[in-house]
Protein backbone atom coordinates (compact mmCIF):
# COMPACT_ATOMS: atom_id res chain seq x y z
CA UNK A 1 0.00 0.00 0.00
CA UNK A 2 1.28 3.45 -0.91
CA UNK A 3 2.71 5.49 1.95
CA UNK A 4 1.65 8.63 0.08
CA UNK A 5 -1.93 9.78 0.57
CA UNK A 6 -4.09 12.74 -0.34
CA UNK A 7 -7.30 13.24 1.64
CA UNK A 8 -9.70 15.55 -0.17
CA UNK A 9 -13.14 17.09 0.06
CA UNK A 10 -13.43 17.37 3.85
CA UNK A 11 -13.70 20.41 6.07
CA UNK A 12 -10.18 20.64 7.48
CA UNK A 13 -9.47 22.43 10.77
CA UNK A 14 -6.20 24.32 10.34
CA UNK A 15 -4.47 26.83 12.66
CA UNK A 16 -5.81 29.58 10.42
CA UNK A 17 -9.39 28.32 10.55
CA UNK A 18 -11.63 25.87 8.71
CA UNK A 19 -10.75 25.09 5.10
CA UNK A 20 -13.89 24.12 3.17
CA UNK A 21 -13.34 21.37 0.60
CA UNK A 22 -9.85 21.02 2.07
CA UNK A 23 -6.91 18.82 1.20
CA UNK A 24 -4.44 17.05 3.47
CA UNK A 25 -1.33 15.51 1.93
CA UNK A 26 0.63 12.78 3.69
CA UNK A 27 4.06 11.50 2.68
CA UNK A 28 5.13 8.59 4.87
CA UNK A 29 4.88 9.62 8.53
CA UNK A 30 4.55 13.39 8.01
CA UNK A 31 2.26 16.01 6.52
CA UNK A 32 3.58 17.81 3.46
CA UNK A 33 2.61 20.80 1.36
CA UNK A 34 1.65 19.94 -2.19
CA UNK A 35 1.39 16.74 -4.23
CA UNK A 36 3.71 13.93 -3.09
CA UNK A 37 3.46 12.26 -6.50
CA UNK A 38 1.41 9.17 -7.41
CA UNK A 39 -0.50 9.13 -4.13
CA UNK A 40 -3.55 7.14 -3.14
CA UNK A 41 -6.46 9.57 -2.98
CA UNK A 42 -9.41 9.37 -0.59
CA UNK A 43 -12.50 11.53 -1.05
CA UNK A 44 -13.84 12.52 2.37
CA UNK A 45 -16.61 14.87 1.29
CA UNK A 46 -19.09 15.41 4.10
CA UNK A 47 -16.48 14.75 6.79
CA UNK A 48 -14.23 16.77 9.06
CA UNK A 49 -10.47 16.31 9.39
CA UNK A 50 -8.94 17.50 12.67
CA UNK A 51 -5.52 17.01 14.29
CA UNK A 52 -4.94 13.88 16.35
CA UNK A 53 -5.95 14.41 19.97
CA UNK A 54 -3.42 14.96 22.76
CA UNK A 55 -4.37 13.71 26.24
CA UNK A 56 -2.10 14.89 29.06
CA UNK A 57 -4.03 13.06 31.79
CA UNK A 58 -5.22 9.46 31.33
CA UNK A 59 -4.97 6.48 33.68
CA UNK A 60 -6.48 3.59 31.76
CA UNK A 61 -8.88 2.16 29.23
CA UNK A 62 -9.98 -1.09 27.65
CA UNK A 63 -10.19 -2.67 31.13
CA UNK A 64 -6.47 -2.01 31.64
CA UNK A 65 -4.45 0.49 33.65
CA UNK A 66 -1.14 2.29 33.31
CA UNK A 67 -0.62 1.70 37.03
CA UNK A 68 -0.48 -2.05 36.45
CA UNK A 69 2.69 -1.28 34.48
CA UNK A 70 2.88 -4.48 32.48
CA UNK A 71 3.57 -4.40 28.76
CA UNK A 72 0.20 -5.98 28.01
CA UNK A 73 -1.81 -3.55 30.14
CA UNK A 74 0.04 -0.48 28.91
CA UNK A 75 -0.39 -1.53 25.28
CA UNK A 76 -4.12 -2.12 25.86
CA UNK A 77 -4.63 1.37 27.27
CA UNK A 78 -2.70 2.95 24.41
CA UNK A 79 -4.60 0.98 21.79
CA UNK A 80 -7.99 1.75 23.31
CA UNK A 81 -7.52 5.51 23.33
CA UNK A 82 -5.73 5.52 19.99
CA UNK A 83 -8.83 3.99 18.38
CA UNK A 84 -10.77 6.93 19.81
CA UNK A 85 -8.47 9.50 18.23
CA UNK A 86 -5.85 10.10 20.91
CA UNK A 87 -2.63 9.86 18.93
CA UNK A 88 -0.46 11.41 21.69
CA UNK A 89 -0.96 10.57 25.36
CA UNK A 90 0.68 10.90 28.74
CA UNK A 91 0.44 7.95 31.14
CA UNK A 92 -0.91 9.02 34.53
CA UNK A 93 -0.29 7.00 37.68
CA UNK A 94 -2.31 7.04 40.90
CA UNK A 95 -1.15 7.19 44.51
CA UNK A 96 0.94 4.24 45.66
CA UNK A 97 4.05 3.40 47.66
CA UNK A 98 7.09 5.29 46.41
CA UNK A 99 8.97 2.14 45.41
CA UNK A 100 5.97 0.88 43.45
CA UNK A 101 5.51 4.21 41.71
CA UNK A 102 9.21 4.19 40.83
CA UNK A 103 8.77 0.71 39.32
CA UNK A 104 5.77 1.85 37.30
CA UNK A 105 7.71 4.87 36.05
CA UNK A 106 10.54 2.62 34.90
CA UNK A 107 8.19 0.44 32.85
CA UNK A 108 6.27 3.39 31.40
CA UNK A 109 9.49 5.16 30.46
CA UNK A 110 10.28 2.31 28.06
CA UNK A 111 7.10 3.12 26.13
CA UNK A 112 8.08 6.79 26.11
CA UNK A 113 11.49 5.91 24.73
CA UNK A 114 9.80 3.80 22.03
CA UNK A 115 7.57 6.72 21.02
CA UNK A 116 4.33 5.08 22.15
CA UNK A 117 3.76 7.51 25.04
CA UNK A 118 4.57 11.21 25.40
CA UNK A 119 5.58 11.02 29.06
CA UNK A 120 4.65 10.07 32.61
CA UNK A 121 2.39 12.08 34.93
CA UNK A 122 2.48 11.35 38.66
CA UNK A 123 -0.91 12.13 40.23
CA UNK A 124 -0.26 11.55 43.90
CA UNK A 125 0.90 10.67 46.49
CA UNK A 126 1.68 14.30 47.31
CA UNK A 127 -1.93 15.46 47.64
CA UNK A 128 -4.26 16.70 50.37
CA UNK A 129 -5.99 13.99 52.45
CA UNK A 130 -9.24 15.95 52.43
CA UNK A 131 -9.23 16.11 48.62
CA UNK A 132 -7.86 12.68 47.77
CA UNK A 133 -10.88 11.52 45.76
CA UNK A 134 -10.09 8.07 44.36
CA UNK A 135 -6.59 7.91 45.87
CA UNK A 136 -5.84 5.59 48.80
CA UNK A 137 -5.67 7.89 51.88
CA UNK A 138 -3.24 5.67 53.80
CA UNK A 139 -0.61 6.08 51.06
CA UNK A 140 -0.65 9.87 50.90
CA UNK A 141 2.41 11.80 52.02
CA UNK A 142 3.78 15.33 52.08
CA UNK A 143 5.72 16.44 49.00
CA UNK A 144 9.20 16.11 50.41
CA UNK A 145 11.59 17.29 47.66
CA UNK A 146 13.75 14.19 48.04
CA UNK A 147 10.76 11.92 47.46
CA UNK A 148 9.73 14.05 44.49
CA UNK A 149 13.25 13.80 43.08
CA UNK A 150 13.20 9.99 43.50
CA UNK A 151 10.11 9.64 41.32
CA UNK A 152 11.37 12.05 38.67
CA UNK A 153 14.66 10.19 38.42
CA UNK A 154 12.91 6.80 38.29
CA UNK A 155 11.21 7.95 35.08
CA UNK A 156 14.62 8.34 33.37
CA UNK A 157 13.81 11.62 31.68
CA UNK A 158 10.21 10.66 30.87
CA UNK A 159 8.47 12.52 33.71
CA UNK A 160 6.52 15.41 32.20
CA UNK A 161 4.11 16.36 35.01
CA UNK A 162 3.40 15.88 38.70
CA UNK A 163 0.21 16.86 40.51
CA UNK A 164 0.64 18.03 44.09
CA UNK A 165 -1.00 20.11 46.80
CA UNK A 166 1.25 23.17 47.32
CA UNK A 167 -0.07 23.94 50.80
CA UNK A 168 1.46 20.77 52.24
CA UNK A 169 4.90 20.89 53.92
CA UNK A 170 7.52 20.95 51.18
CA UNK A 171 4.93 21.83 48.54
CA UNK A 172 6.38 25.09 47.28
CA UNK A 173 9.94 23.75 47.40
CA UNK A 174 8.81 20.77 45.36
CA UNK A 175 7.16 23.06 42.79
CA UNK A 176 10.49 24.87 42.42
CA UNK A 177 12.37 21.57 42.11
CA UNK A 178 10.02 20.34 39.39
CA UNK A 179 10.33 23.61 37.49
CA UNK A 180 14.12 23.38 37.66
CA UNK A 181 13.97 19.81 36.33
CA UNK A 182 11.72 20.76 33.43
CA UNK A 183 8.75 18.82 34.84
CA UNK A 184 5.36 20.52 34.89
CA UNK A 185 4.12 21.20 38.41
CA UNK A 186 0.33 20.86 38.44
CA UNK A 187 -1.87 22.11 41.28
CA UNK A 188 -4.59 19.63 42.16
CA UNK A 189 -6.23 17.51 44.88
CA UNK A 190 -5.58 20.52 47.06
CA UNK A 191 -6.99 22.58 49.92
CA UNK A 192 -4.78 25.56 49.08
CA UNK A 193 -6.26 29.03 49.40
CA UNK A 194 -5.91 31.81 46.85
CA UNK A 195 -2.69 33.17 48.31
CA UNK A 196 -0.84 29.84 48.50
CA UNK A 197 -1.96 28.96 44.98
CA UNK A 198 -0.65 32.28 43.73
CA UNK A 199 2.70 31.58 45.39
CA UNK A 200 2.76 28.15 43.76
CA UNK A 201 2.23 29.72 40.34
CA UNK A 202 5.00 32.22 41.04
CA UNK A 203 7.22 29.28 42.03
CA UNK A 204 6.59 27.60 38.66
CA UNK A 205 3.26 25.72 38.72
CA UNK A 206 1.78 25.81 35.22
CA UNK A 207 -1.19 23.39 35.08
CA UNK A 208 -4.44 23.11 37.04
CA UNK A 209 -5.32 19.43 37.43
CA UNK A 210 -8.99 18.88 36.46
CA UNK A 211 -10.06 22.38 37.53
CA UNK A 212 -13.02 22.55 39.96
CA UNK A 213 -12.69 18.88 40.94
CA UNK A 214 -10.84 17.87 44.14
CA UNK A 215 -10.36 21.45 45.33
CA UNK A 216 -12.36 24.06 47.30
CA UNK A 217 -15.26 25.62 45.44
CA UNK A 218 -15.02 29.15 44.10
CA UNK A 219 -16.22 31.60 46.73
CA UNK A 220 -16.90 35.31 46.43
CA UNK A 221 -15.02 36.10 49.66
CA UNK A 222 -12.66 33.12 49.71
CA UNK A 223 -11.86 32.61 46.01
CA UNK A 224 -9.55 29.68 46.69
CA UNK A 225 -7.37 27.99 44.10
CA UNK A 226 -9.90 28.17 41.26
CA UNK A 227 -9.75 31.95 40.92
CA UNK A 228 -5.95 31.96 41.13
CA UNK A 229 -5.53 29.24 38.51
CA UNK A 230 -8.25 30.48 36.19
CA UNK A 231 -7.08 34.08 36.35
CA UNK A 232 -3.37 33.60 35.67
CA UNK A 233 -2.28 33.66 32.02
CA UNK A 234 0.66 31.38 32.84
CA UNK A 235 -1.59 28.46 33.79
CA UNK A 236 -3.24 25.92 31.51
CA UNK A 237 -6.40 24.42 32.99
CA UNK A 238 -7.51 20.82 32.54
CA UNK A 239 -11.24 20.24 32.05
CA UNK A 240 -13.06 16.87 31.98
CA UNK A 241 -15.90 17.38 29.51
CA UNK A 242 -17.99 14.27 30.19
CA UNK A 243 -21.15 15.87 31.54
CA UNK A 244 -20.51 14.41 34.99
CA UNK A 245 -17.46 16.23 36.32
CA UNK A 246 -18.64 19.67 35.17
CA UNK A 247 -22.00 21.25 34.47
CA UNK A 248 -22.05 22.72 30.96
CA UNK A 249 -22.53 26.21 32.41
CA UNK A 250 -19.39 25.83 34.54
CA UNK A 251 -17.43 24.51 31.60
CA UNK A 252 -18.60 27.47 29.54
CA UNK A 253 -17.60 29.88 32.31
CA UNK A 254 -14.11 28.40 32.55
CA UNK A 255 -13.64 28.16 28.79
CA UNK A 256 -14.88 31.69 28.28
CA UNK A 257 -12.52 33.01 30.92
CA UNK A 258 -9.37 31.12 29.91
CA UNK A 259 -10.00 30.63 26.19
CA UNK A 260 -8.92 27.70 24.02
CA UNK A 261 -5.25 28.60 24.28
CA UNK A 262 -5.33 27.90 28.02
CA UNK A 263 -7.75 24.95 28.16
CA UNK A 264 -6.69 21.35 27.77
CA UNK A 265 -9.54 18.88 27.56
CA UNK A 266 -8.51 15.64 29.26
CA UNK A 267 -10.15 12.29 29.91
CA UNK A 268 -8.77 11.41 33.36
CA UNK A 269 -9.97 8.02 32.13
CA UNK A 270 -9.68 4.82 34.14
CA UNK A 271 -9.93 1.21 32.97
CA UNK A 272 -13.60 1.37 32.04
CA UNK A 273 -12.99 3.82 29.19
CA UNK A 274 -14.01 2.13 25.97
CA UNK A 275 -15.80 -0.57 27.97
CA UNK A 276 -19.17 -1.01 29.69
CA UNK A 277 -20.50 -0.86 33.22
CA UNK A 278 -18.91 -3.11 35.84
CA UNK A 279 -16.12 -3.18 38.42
CA UNK A 280 -12.57 -2.13 37.66
CA UNK A 281 -9.33 -1.55 39.60
CA UNK A 282 -7.85 1.93 39.98
CA UNK A 283 -4.46 1.50 41.61
CA UNK A 284 -5.18 -0.20 44.95
CA UNK A 285 -8.83 0.95 44.91
CA UNK A 286 -11.88 -0.70 43.33
CA UNK A 287 -14.29 1.26 41.16
CA UNK A 288 -17.83 0.50 40.06
CA UNK A 289 -19.16 1.98 36.82
CA UNK A 290 -22.90 2.52 36.46
CA UNK A 291 -24.43 4.27 33.47
CA UNK A 292 -20.93 5.26 32.40
CA UNK A 293 -20.06 7.03 35.69
CA UNK A 294 -17.14 5.64 37.70
CA UNK A 295 -17.30 5.81 41.49
CA UNK A 296 -15.31 4.21 44.29
CA UNK A 297 -16.94 1.04 45.54
CA UNK A 298 -16.34 2.29 49.09
CA UNK A 299 -17.41 5.86 49.72
CA UNK A 300 -18.91 6.65 46.32
CA UNK A 301 -16.45 9.36 45.25
CA UNK A 302 -16.17 10.00 41.51
CA UNK A 303 -13.17 7.94 40.37
CA UNK A 304 -11.83 9.38 37.16
CA UNK A 305 -13.96 9.00 34.06
CA UNK A 306 -14.91 6.62 31.28
CA UNK A 307 -14.42 9.40 28.74
CA UNK A 308 -12.60 9.23 25.42
CA UNK A 309 -11.53 12.39 23.63
CA UNK A 310 -13.68 11.83 20.55
CA UNK A 311 -16.69 12.02 22.86
CA UNK A 312 -15.24 15.14 24.53
CA UNK A 313 -15.03 16.81 21.12
CA UNK A 314 -18.52 15.74 20.07
CA UNK A 315 -19.94 17.03 23.34
CA UNK A 316 -18.01 20.30 23.16
CA UNK A 317 -19.50 21.10 19.77
CA UNK A 318 -23.00 19.59 19.93
CA UNK A 319 -23.84 20.15 23.62
CA UNK A 320 -21.63 23.00 24.83
CA UNK A 321 -21.86 24.97 21.60
CA UNK A 322 -18.15 25.62 21.18
CA UNK A 323 -16.82 26.47 17.73
CA UNK A 324 -15.10 23.45 16.22
CA UNK A 325 -11.82 25.36 15.92
CA UNK A 326 -11.85 26.21 19.64
CA UNK A 327 -12.63 22.65 20.68
CA UNK A 328 -9.81 21.35 18.49
CA UNK A 329 -7.32 23.75 20.04
CA UNK A 330 -8.31 22.52 23.50
CA UNK A 331 -8.05 18.87 22.43
CA UNK A 332 -4.88 19.05 20.35
CA UNK A 333 -2.99 22.32 19.94
CA UNK A 334 -2.95 23.56 23.54
CA UNK A 335 -2.03 20.24 25.23
CA UNK A 336 0.71 19.74 22.61
CA UNK A 337 2.11 23.14 23.53
CA UNK A 338 1.93 22.30 27.25
CA UNK A 339 4.07 19.21 26.60
CA UNK A 340 6.47 21.15 24.38
CA UNK A 341 5.77 18.91 21.37
CA UNK A 342 3.73 21.37 19.29
CA UNK A 343 6.50 21.40 16.69
CA UNK A 344 5.51 17.79 15.88
CA UNK A 345 1.86 17.26 16.82
CA UNK A 346 -1.31 19.16 17.65
CA UNK A 347 -1.96 20.87 14.31
CA UNK A 348 -2.28 20.03 10.63
CA UNK A 349 0.77 21.78 9.20
CA UNK A 350 3.54 20.68 6.84
CA UNK A 351 6.37 18.93 8.67
CA UNK A 352 4.15 17.78 11.55
CA UNK A 353 3.49 14.10 12.22
CA UNK A 354 0.69 12.69 10.08
CA UNK A 355 -1.68 12.37 13.04
CA UNK A 356 -5.30 13.17 12.31
CA UNK A 357 -8.89 12.21 13.04
CA UNK A 358 -11.73 11.92 10.54
CA UNK A 359 -15.24 12.75 11.81
CA UNK A 360 -18.59 12.61 10.07
CA UNK A 361 -21.05 15.49 9.91
CA UNK A 362 -22.42 14.55 13.37
CA UNK A 363 -18.87 14.55 14.82
CA UNK A 364 -18.75 10.79 15.23
CA UNK A 365 -15.28 9.34 14.76
CA UNK A 366 -14.79 7.56 11.44
CA UNK A 367 -11.02 7.38 11.03
CA UNK A 368 -7.72 7.75 12.89
CA UNK A 369 -4.35 8.19 11.21
CA UNK A 370 -1.17 8.06 13.32
CA UNK A 371 2.24 8.71 11.82
CA UNK A 372 0.82 8.04 8.38
CA UNK A 373 -0.79 4.66 9.19
CA UNK A 374 -4.51 4.07 9.61
CA UNK A 375 -5.42 2.96 13.13
CA UNK A 376 -9.08 3.19 12.11
CA UNK A 377 -9.59 3.42 8.35
CA UNK A 378 -12.62 5.41 7.16
CA UNK A 379 -15.25 3.53 5.23
CA UNK A 380 -15.74 5.75 2.21
CA UNK A 381 -18.60 5.04 -0.20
Amino acid sequence: MSKRKVLTGARVVLPSGVAEDGRVTVDGRVLVDGDPGEPSTMDLAGHWIVPGFVDIHVHGGGSASFSAATAEQVSTVIGTHRRHGTTTMVASTVTGELDELARQAGVLSEFVEDGELAGVHFEGPFIAPGRCGAHEPSLLRDPDPEAVRKLVEAARGSAVMMTLAPELPGGLDSVRLLAERGVIAAVGHTDADYEVTTRAIDAGARVATHLFNAMPALGHRAPGPIAALLGDERVTIELINDGTHLHPAVLGLAFGSAGPDRVSFITDAMGAAGMGDGRYPLGPMEVEVRDGVARLLEGGSIAGSTLTLDEALRRAVTVDGLPVEHAVRALSTTPARVLGVDDRVGSLEPGRDADLVVLDAEFTLRGVLRKGEWVVAPEVR
